[in-house]
């Protein structure tokens, strides 16, 4: 199966710019608003992963899946609630909580903050404690479309 591009955008920050300060551990620590272009048809739910490769290990960020097939952008600020209004539900992250957590690198060099979106054929059958290596694992097969930006932070 042939997967599609995605245009992924955050109205925050340009692809690979500084993130500001306000979507990090330096300010509000809140989500920055995302937006992303048409999905294909069949698509029946949204994820959202976030992630920091640069930290040994890595990082994760943001776990949200099965957003409606409809949807096209997340605003800033998104609860951290396990479960949202629209049906979707956040996984936990590395800070061991659900929803988004910013960046915090330690002092030295910026680090790469990825924002990835993929349409799925399928909704996930997954809870709200969810990790990002299940919800990794279950789209495996199932992803129409695909696309990401990414913005850097350092202290």
């Amino acid at each position: 199966m042939d997967i599609i591009s995605l245009t992924v955008v955050s109205a925050a920050f340009a692809l690979g710019d500084a993130m500001p300060a306000q979507y990090t551990c330096e300010g509000a620590n809140v989500s920055p608003p995302l937006s992303w272009s048409a999905v294909p048809a069949g698509t029946k739910s949204i994820a959202v992963l976030s992630d920091d490769p640069d930290c040994p290990g890595g990082w994760v960020h943001w776990v949200l899946i099965n957003l409606p097939p409809e949807a096209r952008e997340l605003p800033e600020d998104v609860e951290p609630d396990p479960e949202l209004p629209d049906g979707s539900i956040q996984g936990i992250t590395d800070f061991r909580r659900p929803g988004y957590g910013g960046p915090c690198p330690p002092p030295g060099r910026p680090h790469r903050y990825f924002f990835r979106v993929y349409a799925l054929d399928k909704k996930l059958d997954l809870s709200p404690r969810t990790e990002m290596k299940d919800v990794q694992k279950a789209m495996a097969g199932h992803i129409l479309a695909q696309g990401e930006t990414m913005g850097r932070f350092g202290r």
